[in-house]
């Protein structure tokens, strides 16, 4: 979703992208415990290169997925800013998804090619078996947020076996109905406020479900306006390109795929994969614990549509946390919660080597 939902990792000399091993062989730093590891490359995954970063400072530590969000946002432009101590007690794994950042600029796929949900639920799936195998680890914990949680949610469930946890932020569960609570949201407190440009905006565009690829983008400007009202706003400097990403063509790389991805997430007549997103089609029942967090002020992935979905699922165990002052991007709030929340599913579940 549109610019934010950017979150996550920075290392040296990323820029030219070396290759990662083709096989999964287990990286020489994971045969005894207290080793950093710490790798950045492409993987192929579904056929394609696709860029994987690992970062941990104990290889015996348990390992983090992070499923990005926008779709087109990757997580590894900006993780030193916002996940560099979780490394101490998690390897974090950013994986720049098909479409998206250095796997776009590596492997552009044909403007007229579609993305879809299955595509990219079987690309996520390859990406943690990978990291699994070369991290050692029976399973890994998974987490997403926004257009990730979707996503991580498909890839979970098309294989738990994979997976010691999930954590889901700003969880999008229905695509349609997250979007009709958003709307009637958002104009109730227009209307409350007496926001008349909004409100003739909002009326214009009229409630989902919608035709015009540009309806999204018209009501996450208000609700980031009524967000920013409400929450907490992240620290400075936060989103800006760290090393290894700050030159012209990852920038230019970076704005193509998330321009290509965004389209495909709507679709030129309102039918891309958003719209047909309903994780309830999927089944409520989750082989691994569910830990959701959700800002109280989110807009876009409204607390009610999110919280409903949570108390259908049946899990061996699972958490639902309201995040004060806290939005559908991330904050200082969001990033200690998620933390806080691996660091139960760490301890609650196996994440262990095998």
């Amino acid at each position: 979703m549109k610019r934010f939902w950017v979150i996550a990792a920075a290392m040296a000399a990323l820029a030219a992208g070396p290759s990662l091993a083709k096989a999964a062989e287990l990286n020489p730093a994971c045969r005894a415990a207290g080793r950093p590891v710490s790798e950045a490359g492409f993987v192929d995954i579904g056929g394609i290169r696709q860029w994987l970063t690992i970062d941990g400072q104990d290889c015996a530590n348990p390992v983090v997925l992070i499923v990005h969000g926008g779709p087109g946002n990757p997580n590894t432009p900006f993780a030193h800013n916002l996940f560099g101590d979780w490394s101490k007690r998690f390897t974090v794994v950013q994986w720049d998804q098909r479409g998206s950042g250095k796997t776009y600029g590596a492997s552009k796929p044909p403007e007229d090619e579609p993305l879809t949900i299955d595509r990219l639920t079987q690309d996520g799936v390859e990406a943690a078996r990978y990291v699994a195998q070369r991290l050692g680890k029976r399973k890994v914990i998974i987490m997403g947020g926004s257009w990730g949680s979707a996503l991580a949610v498909n890839i979970a469930q098309a294989a738990p076996e994979l997976f010691s946890a999930y954590v889901g932020t700003a969880q999008l569960v229905n695509y349609q109905l997250d979007m009709k609570t958003s709307y009637d949201l958002t104009l109730a407190k227009a209307q409350a406020a007496g926001d008349a440009d909004a409100i003739t905006k909002l009326t214009a565009l009229g409630p989902p479900p919608w035709t015009d690829p540009r309806a999204f983008g018209i009501l996450r400007r208000i609700t980031r306006k009524y967000e920013a009202l409400a929450t907490e706003a992240p620290p400075k400097g936060w989103f800006a390109f760290g090393p290894g990403y700050d030159t012209p063509a990852y920038e230019a790389d970076y704005t193509a795929g998330e321009d290509y991805s965004f389209l495909n997430f709507v679709g030129p007549k309102g039918d891309g994969m958003g719209p047909k997103i309903d994780l309830r089609k999927l089944g409520t029942t989750f082989a691994m614990p569910v830990y959701m967090l959700q800002g109280e002020a989110d807009l876009v992935t409204p607390p009610a549509v999110s919280k409903a979905y949570f108390d259908e699922i049946r899990a061996p165990k699972k958490e639902f946390v309201v995040l004060p002052r806290t939005g559908h991007d991330p904050n200082r709030i969001m990033i200690d919660a998620q933390f806080a929340a691996l660091t139960k599913a760490r301890t609650s579940t196996d994440a262990g080597r095998r």
